[in-house]
């Protein structure tokens, strides 16, 4: 029996508009952050508009996240959003769910990061409370994404995060995705896991990007046309000197590759030569993998010679206008850069929907083997 079910219309039949009943994933979340994933469930639906996502639960630790996540995704239950940290949660005590998702943080993970895989003790074993849900609730399928350093952090660790995910009863999909190929303007590249309930007789594919080519997918497209009454959408100033630099650095550049045109007193000096540092959109390309923090010359620069403002991050990271971030502009900043691309999320549970009620679609090899 699925836990929540709605009407669908399906066909009339002598004149009569004949309603089925339309199976409803309720879906928890783990490490939910301000809700980008999802709003990409929430708008998934099976192509014969039978299988469907709804919010169950969430959690997360950090009160803007909450914020964010309340306003957009469940107004009117906020009571159903957990805001503390996921050692302090009783997971037993959560309603009931069939789908889960979660991305445990990537703090150990992260080329950026300390690298330091399931050996960081503040955040290296916390995909271990995913695993807590998996084997308490059994929902018949999870999503898990995480970066693409996971691939390589500590001493085999992701093989042990993926024995412990098969362990707990799941046939694993595991694809290293590339969210340009799917629409996303930004060349941002995570690995996601999809895990189906093995005694179900369910097979996930990964989706196909050719599918989407057709999509315009440059900087510009989706920069373009941004409501003036739109919120998060401030300009923050930039000092006179950093504009400067900036003038000479063209669209799709860093500093360090205007290095030879660069004036001294505008240079830099850096024992670690960071790609993102001061670097701009290219209009034509998509934008590079839009970040939660950082110091200087990490924040992302339009091709007219500015900060992006976090609406336009937003908007590369595929959240609609009428979302709303809470909190300060550092902090709309973290939840953004750290939020999967909602239309990302969209391709992959769509698929996972389909997969369910049986419909083919294209799809592609995963590129990670197990």
């Amino acid at each position: 029996m699925w836990p929540q079910k709605g009407l669908v219309a399906r066909q009339f039949y002598k004149g009569v508009l004949i309603f089925s009943v339309m199976p409803t994933f309720r879906l928890g979340e783990l490490f939910s952050g301000p809700g980008g994933l999802a709003y990409g469930a929430m708008q998934s639906i099976s192509g014969d508009g039978c299988f469907s996502v709804e919010h169950a639960w969430a959690s997360d630790y950090d009160p803007d996240s909450c914020a964010t996540y309340i306003k957009n995704i469940c107004p009117t239950a906020p009571e159903t959003v957990l805001c503390k940290d996921v050692r302090n949660l009783d997971i037993k005590e959560l309603p009931n769910i069939d789908a889960f998702a979660y991305g445990f943080p990537c703090n150990s993970f992260s080329n950026a990061g300390e690298h330091k895989g399931l050996a960081n003790e503040k955040f290296g074993k916390l995909y271990w409370y995913g695993i807590e849900v998996l084997r308490n609730f059994r929902p018949k399928w999870f999503i898990a994404e995480n970066v693409s350093g996971i691939k390589s952090a500590g001493n085999n660790d992701f093989h042990i995060i993926l024995n412990d995910m098969k362990e707990s009863g799941y046939r694993l999909t595991v694809h290293h995705y590339h969210a340009e190929d799917y629409g996303v303007p930004q060349t941002r590249h995570r690995v996601i896991i999809v895990g189906i309930r093995d005694d179900l007789d369910i097979e996930f594919k990964v989706p196909n990007p050719a599918d989407y080519a057709h999509i315009d997918i440059s900087a510009r497209s989706a920069l373009q046309n941004i409501p003036e009454n739109v919120t998060n959408n401030e300009v923050r100033p930039i000092s006179a000197k950093i504009v400067k630099r900036l003038s000479y650095i063209k669209p799709g550049q860093n500093i360090w590759q205007a290095d030879d045109v660069m004036p001294e007193d505008l240079k830099i000096k850096a024992k670690t030569k960071i790609s993102q540092i001061y670097r701009k959109l290219d209009p034509s390309k998509p934008s590079y993998t839009i970040t939660a923090a950082g110091g200087g010359g990490t924040f992302g620069y339009h091709w007219d010679n500015r900060e992006l403002t976090n609406r336009e991050r937003a908007r590369i990271q595929t959240f609609p206008d009428h979302y709303k971030f809470a909190g300060n502009y550092s902090s709309v900043r973290k939840q953004i850069g750290m939020a999967v691309p909602c239309r990302l999320s969209q391709v992959v549970i769509t698929a996972i929907l389909n997969s369910f009620a049986g419909i083919p679609y294209n799809h592609i090899k995963p590129n990670l083997v197990i």
